[in-house]
């Protein structure tokens, strides 16, 4: 069978048995801080396995698209050295919400493999927990496995976990021997590619809880998960999942690239350079295709490790060029018509990758450069280990995995503290782990919430009214804060780069004061940051508010005039991405925005900054469509695929409902959105851009005002031009950019003058203490501390005196600011007749004042931040020299 075959066999079985096919969430979580990438199929059904949120049917079956390169789930050292390892998969999976259970999940599973896909039983093999006796006799009784075949094993292998926290439970395992004579019993479970996991069958019960505590879910849910790649294997009868279908037209790309073919081996270097090269593309192509983009932190680190690392593999077959951006189309050919992105952002993904690895290239030269630095720091100082926090530097920094800088220490004898990089590893880590916890709005905070209904969400009604009658049907007091779940609601809550409503609910009794809404699943919680007693006509803090079943009527009413200005900016974002697409060019796709009251940020896709004319035209063009006044349309429960059909515009990264809400601006914008918007856009009233930016390698940043606020700052920036016109005593029609420049001119002319002053003053009295220095063996020797000048003019004076004498050495000293610097030189019969290196010299008296630096024997600069260490470094220079001199001399 071809993959496409047995991808589609899986759908159509469980589809069948009454599964709704759902589509791939994408490989960027949606909502979820806790997850960097999608790691599991169940991951976009975690809100339901809390009880948190709901879908329209109870029996689900897709192929995911997964993502394992960090956190607890990190599949990224195995890859290339193996058979079945991936930092991307597929993982083909079948889901129950609290229908069926163990029976069904266990004897369909056994159905499936064996008697439609036809694998030899006698080969299978299933594991279970260790106390899960009801599955254990589930295999026992409902299949026809071999019972010898059944084994128990403990939580590590038997116990399953989305991540530190969330839905978790036992898992019944099924394993396939692969051993050429079938006695492969005693491998299950120890990592041997002839015995490997090919199913994963996990029985949703437990909720993980920050704290390590496992709390029962209200109901018990299946989740399973299969890799598509290893099955593939399997039924195609290879060794590997490299040697499948599935890779075999990205190896065929890379020969054509390379001219190296792949050989299929474990253990030759080339083979593993193409395997390591083909997987980090797929988990590239995919990852940009859903909206992620490589950066320095969180999921666009990894992104960036993945792809230097895939560069650097790429050395090992003789290739220095660019090479991951030439596979995209190859993986748009061969997966397009599953994953419909991959093609749809084919060009874009293409020039992100190509940008990325021509970077990589410039700093893998630096980052040789820095190397050679931290060798010479060790050298001078005598030693011959590099620390952990420089090979971590070069890790983090310039992309070296430690190995690289191990390797390339042991050729100049030198060894890299591997406690040290690993102690700075781990503080990388805690760092990025505090992070993600600190946005995690509700979870994890250790209160409990107070239920007053037996109904956990909200219904949003925030479209077409401000203010209504409602019920409270759960408070929760944490860190401060009260929050309040309503039975129905007018409030937005954050999504989309929207931010929540603020606004006010108010009681018989209390006005409680909304500064924030937030989505928890199916809740909508209305975070309560003041709260007044009505009676008492006093202010209370929400911690000493207890609201008990008597106060549950309440009227909830969202500030106007924040909503509508929010609403403002959020519709001048779909015209702003409009306006750039027709300008710059269809390739141009929202990356990111974020909309407030006060302004709107909007990040999109494209490759060079926008000039000033780009942006006067960008501009012009919304303000424009502003001022035709068309009505604002909103769809809502649009068929997803109906309204991708029509041509509206969905920002890939997001998670979309089978059925979708459209907002339509005639002629202008056709976008699926979830957000609040003006009826006419006439009500934006002006637009103006105040800064155009980088975020990233293929990722330009507009920052914009709209309404009351874009006037004020025009108004504001009038005034200020008529108090510059003023005090310039400008003409009406005067160019004040002109006047300007005349000054500024000016200005640098009288700088100058004093800085030549400055300079020809210094060098009349250094010259003098150059021809008055010491005559050591020929050579006048010079120290000097320069009082009240800068780096530059210290310099300069440097140059001036390397040319008065033929023999000739100084070292000069200035502080400013608190920081000093240093300027040596020598002069050219010096250097050659007498060996001496101001370069060499100059590094030995920087540590003196807790610097470095170098340069050329003829001349080099450092710098340091201890000022006190000035009359130590001279010293140390002067000595320096001498014993230079004396060498010489003795040869």
């Amino acid at each position: 069978m071809k993959s496409r075959e047995i991808r589609q066999s899986f759908l159509d079985y469980f589809a069948n048995k009454g599964h709704n096919i759902v589509r791939s969430a994408p490989v960027i979580p949606a909502d979820d801080p806790t997850l960097l990438f999608t790691n599991a199929g169940m991951n976009q059904f975690k809100d339901v396995f809390l009880d948190k949120g709901t879908r329209p049917y109870v029996r689900a079956a897709d192929t995911q698209k997964c993502i394992r390169a960090s956190g607890k789930h990190n599949d990224l050292e195995d890859v290339g050295r193996d058979t079945y390892h991936h930092t991307f998969f597929e993982m083909l999976g079948n889901w129950s919400f609290g229908d069926y259970y163990k029976v069904e999940a266990i004897t369909w599973a056994w159905e499936l493999l064996t008697e439609v896909w036809t694998l030899p039983k006698e080969r299978l093999y299933a594991t279970v927990f260790h106390d899960d006796d009801e599955s254990f006799q589930i295999w026992q009784k409902h299949t026809d496995i071999n019972p010898e075949h059944i084994i128990r094993f403990g939580e590590k292998d038997n116990f399953w976990e989305m991540g530190e926290t969330g839905p978790c439970g036992p898992c019944s395992e099924i394993h396939i021997d692969l051993t050429e004579d079938g006695s492969g019993r005693s491998l299950v479970n120890v990592g041997d590619y002839r015995v490997i996991e090919l199913w994963n069958l996990v029985f949703i019960q437990y909720n993980r809880q920050s704290d390590g505590r496992l709390e029962p879910l209200p109901k018990k849910h299946v989740d399973t998960g299969m890799g598509f790649e290893r099955v593939a294997a399997v039924l195609q009868g290879k060794g590997s999942n490299y040697d499948t279908d599935v890779f075999k037209p990205l190896f065929d790309r890379i020969t054509e690239i390379t001219g190296v073919r792949y050989g299929a081996s474990m253990d030759n270097p080339l083979d593993i350079a193409m395997r390591v090269i083909a997987d980090h593309a797929r988990t590239l192509t995919f990852a940009l295709s859903d909206g992620a983009m490589p950066s320095n932190e969180g999921r666009g680190y990894v992104l960036r490790r993945i792809l230097r690392r895939a560069l650097r593999y790429s050395k090992n077959l003789g290739y220095n060029e660019p090479i991951l951006h030439q596979l995209v189309g190859t993986l748009a050919d061969s997966m397009g018509d599953v994953f419909p992105e991959l093609t749809k952002q084919q060009d874009t993904v293409r020039k992100i990758i190509k940008a990325e690895e021509e970077s990589f290239i410039v700093t893998l030269d630096r980052g040789i450069e820095i190397f050679n630095d931290v060798i010479e720091q060790v050298r001078s100082a005598s030693g011959n280990t590099i620390n952990g926090k420089d090979a971590f530097k070069l890790y983090d920094t310039y992309g070296f995995p430690f190995d690289l800088t191990r390797l390339m220490a042991a050729d100049v004898g030198f060894e890299v503290d591997g406690e040290g990089f690993e102690h700075a590893m781990q503080q990388q880590k805690e760092r990025a782990r505090t992070d993600r916890k600190e946005k995690q709005h509700v979870e994890d905070d250790g209160a409990e919430w107070l239920w007053f209904s037996d109904v956990h969400r909200s219904i949003f009604s925030g479209y077409d009214q401000l203010g209504m009658q409602a019920m409270i049907t759960g408070v929760k007091h944490v860190k401060g804060k009260l929050l309040v779940v309503l039975d129905q609601t007018p409030f937005y809550p954050e999504s989309g780069g929207q931010v929540g409503d603020r606004g006010w609910i108010e009681t018989g009794s209390y006005r409680l004061q909304v500064t924030d809404t937030i989505k928890d699943g199916d809740a909508i919680v209305h975070v309560i940051g003041a709260v007044f007693d009505k009676i008492l006509d006093t202010a209370i803090t929400p911690d000493d508010l207890a609201i008990d079943s008597n106060q549950l009527s309440a009227e909830a009413s969202v500030d106007r005039h924040v909503r509508l200005d929010t609403e403002r900016n959020h519709t001048a974002t779909h015209l702003l991405h409009g306006a750039l697409r027709r300008i710059l060019g269809q390739h141009v796709q929202q990356k990111g925005s974020f909309v407030n009251a006060e302004r709107l940020r909007f990040d999109f896709s494209h490759f060079s900054r926008l000039t000033n004319a780009e942006l006067e035209e960008v501009e012009a063009e919304v303000n424009e469509q502003i001022r035709t006044s068309e009505q604002v349309i909103k769809h809502s429960e649009v068929p997803y695929d109906d309204a991708i059909a029509k041509g509206a515009l969905a920002f890939f990264g997001d998670k979309y409902a089978d059925n979708v809400r459209v907002v339509e601006v005639p002629g202008i914008s056709v976008e699926l959105c979830g957000g609040t918007h003006v009826d006419n856009i006439g009500r934006i009233g002006l637009f103006k851009i105040i800064s155009e930016s980088s975020v990233a390698s293929g990722v330009r940043r507009i920052e914009a005002l709209t309404g009351k606020t874009a006037e004020k700052l025009m108004w504001n920036e009038y005034r200020e031009l008529q108090q510059v016109r003023h005090l310039l005593k400008a003409k009406g029609d005067e160019s004040l950019s002109e006047r300007v420049s005349e000054l500024i001119e000016a200005k640098k002319e009288l700088e100058k003058q004093l800085q030549d002053g400055k300079l020809a003053s210094l060098l009349s009295v250094l010259t003098a203490a150059l021809h008055a220095s010491p005559d050591i063996g020929g050579c006048r020797i010079m120290t000097n501390v320069v009082e009240g000048v800068d780096a530059d003019i210290l310099r300069q004076a440097a140059f001036a005196l390397r040319e008065l004498l033929p023999y000739a050495a100084a070292l000069l000293c200035s502080v400013e600011d608190g920081k000093v610097s240093l300027v040596s030189f020598a002069s050219d019969k010096a250097v050659r007749e007498l060996g001496l290196d101001a370069g060499k010299l100059i590094r030995e008296a920087a540590q003196s004042v807790q610097g470095g630096g170098g340069g050329k024997p003829e001349f080099a600069t450092a710098g340091g931040k201890n000022p006190d260490g000035i009359p130590r470094a001279l010293e140390l220079y002067a000595v320096s020299v001498k014993v230079a001199l004396q060498g010489m001399n003795e040869q």
